[in-house]
């Protein structure tokens, strides 16, 4: 970005950024250090020093200021968090890279600087905090914000580590400790009920789905929490595609009602021969309460959607189902989550164990429903081949010839 020569996006000129460390002592031996060597020397105009003299181990350096494809000069600065929140004031920034994770008041700090120019923050880190702000900003993507991706890398995607070493450190570390290390993922003491899940694999782009595939809308209700609903299709081998989402909280049923006929609208989604839709609800849907003369399950279908509560809510072989699904058969997985169903991917990326065998009870709406669904054991056969005039005079000369006897 400093060079002006992104390959991939349009590049401005004389940009300025930050590259953020831990610490000076960190940023000494670590940031600058690989800047330094990967940044050809024919393109640096100047080393500015924080402390120490230029090319020597121990000097901290304070900016680099190189040359630009545009002719001009860019300026990479260097900053650590050890000196506080104040110091990363005012600045009007294109671009920050974190080395590591920050503390929180830093990154928010720094998503200020890069306001004005609407500039970019990156960072590279090893997970080893635990549930930190990056876990819930980042990898779940709380805010659902389009502008926000991850990658994960593990260390056999590193070109210059022997096989033979992955291995043997490997061996050594306790099974949290190699997921966060090698691998970089999230970990926790309590573990993940969902661990089958990969985002690279069970998450795929939408496609157009055959009528013949569609079978069952599954519903999470709530009003002050979110409704969670979604539209579940199964191809003839099984697979089960979760293809359309809609989760919103502190509406009425006339809201929800109304949301659920325009998606499926949308999805040409099959109704019953009075036009109503079909889905699967919570059992608990069925009970009135003294805030209500009405219980949820006729509140809809009043709207014209007939829910059947009569679903199977055992918790314990409801996960055993998902799990099943997310592993497949021979590798291979049978659930793939539509990417638009964001809400649902971000319920069963922060689904964790807790105390007593039982999950945390917290945003598992989607998860809900999607257990309600499966625990039908959805199956859909391929449409029998229509019969051939000859198939049917030799049905119909077998009915005869039974009649006779």
């Amino acid at each position: 970005m400093a060079l002006c020569i992104h390959p991939y996006r349009q590049n401005s000129k004389d940009v300025f950024g930050w590259v953020c460390s831990l610490s000076q002592q960190v940023q000494r031996d670590v940031a600058q250090k690989k800047i330094l060597h990967y940044l050809p020397s024919e393109w640096i105009e100047d080393v500015v020093m924080l402390s120490g003299k230029k090319g020597s181990p121990s000097g901290v350096v304070d900016q680099i200021r190189v040359r630009n494809v545009f002719g001009g000069i860019s300026v990479i600065g260097f900053k650590s968090c050890d000196q506080g929140r104040e110091k990363f004031q005012g600045a009007s920034l294109d671009f920050v890279w974190f080395d590591e994770e920050p503390p929180k008041e830093i990154y928010d700090e720094c998503r200020m600087r890069v306001l004005d120019r609407a500039g970019d923050i990156f960072g590279t880190m090893t997970p080893l905090k635990g549930l930190t702000f990056v876990f819930d900003e980042i990898y779940m993507n709380k805010g659902n914000n389009p502008e926000v991706w991850y990658e994960f890398m593990e260390w056999e995607d590193n070109p210059f580590l022997k096989k033979s070493e992955i291995a043997l450190l490997s061996s050594a570390l306790d099974e949290k400790e190699l997921q966060s290390r090698r691998y970089g993922k999230f970990c926790v003491s309590e573990g993940l009920v969902y661990p089958e899940f990969d985002e690279r694999v069970h998450v795929i782009p939408p496609f157009e789905i055959p009528f013949e595939w569609q079978d069952e809308i599954s519903i999470d209700p709530g009003l002050n929490n979110p409704l969670s609903a979604h539209w579940y299709c199964v191809d003839f081998d099984g697979n089960v595609y979760v293809v359309a989402e809609h989760y919103e909280a502190k509406r009425d049923i006339g809201y929800h009602a109304e949301k659920l006929r325009e998606i499926s609208k949308r999805l040409n989604w099959h109704t019953d021969a009075k036009g109503r839709l079909h889905a699967l609800i919570d059992s608990a849907a069925n009970q009135r309460t003294l805030a209500s003369s009405k219980s949820v399950s006729e509140l809809f279908y009043e709207q014209g959607i007939n829910v059947n509560a009569n679903v199977n809510k055992d918790l314990f072989a409801g996960i055993a189902r998902v799990k099943s699904y997310l592993k497949g058969e021979n590798g291979v997985p049978k659930l793939y989550v539509f990417e638009g169903c964001v809400n649902l991917i971000r319920e069963i990326k922060g689904y964790f164990w807790g105390s007593g065998d039982l999950p945390k009870k917290r945003d598992d709406h989607a998860l809900d429903e999607l257990r309600y669904y499966l625990m039908t054991k959805p199956h859909n056969a391929p449409p029998s081949v229509p019969l051939t005039p000859v198939q049917k005079d030799k049905a119909r000369l077998a009915r005869r010839l039974r009649g006779r006897h």
